[in-house]
């Protein structure tokens, strides 16, 4: 039976690294964000066991420059973001956790395109090597 974890209680899934720096209004919006992410992850991960994030900024001409790198460990596979970096605090974490999901749909993706190859006949013979007789 799954479990329902509210938004304060995900947060023990989650670790923080270098947002102590910040102002505590821009620590709540990664968090809300963590926390919402962390619910989309929980859904396509089912092993899910955490979630480091990790906050770097530069500041230059008066500006900070965010960017995070974002590490997932579930029970079979770790997953790692680092690509995304941006001027604008949120629209930087946003683009790390979709290059996260992103990552994570292609690893668990199955390719029901193609059909089966369950009625080939054996050594790798076709169709044309069957009406031959070979």
């Amino acid at each position: 039976m799954a479990k329902n974890i509210s938004k304060y209680e995900s947060h023990k899934f989650i670790q923080f690294v270098g947002i102590n720096k910040l102002e505590p209004e821009e620590q709540s919006i990664i968090k809300d964000i963590s926390s919402e992410f962390f619910e989309k992850l929980k859904r396509k991960i089912k092993e899910l066991e955490q979630i480091i994030v990790h906050l770097k900024f530069y500041t230059s001409g008066g500006r900070k420059k965010y960017s995070f790198h974002i590490r997932t460990v579930a029970s079979t596979k770790t997953f790692e973001s680092c690509k995304a970096h941006d001027w604008d605090l949120a629209r930087a974490i946003r683009k790390s956790f979709e290059d996260l999901m992103h990552q994570v749909e292609h690893s668990f993706k199955s390719d029901q395109t193609r059909k089966s190859r369950s009625g080939m006949p054996s050594k790798g013979r076709g169709r044309l090597a069957q009406r031959r007789g070979l």
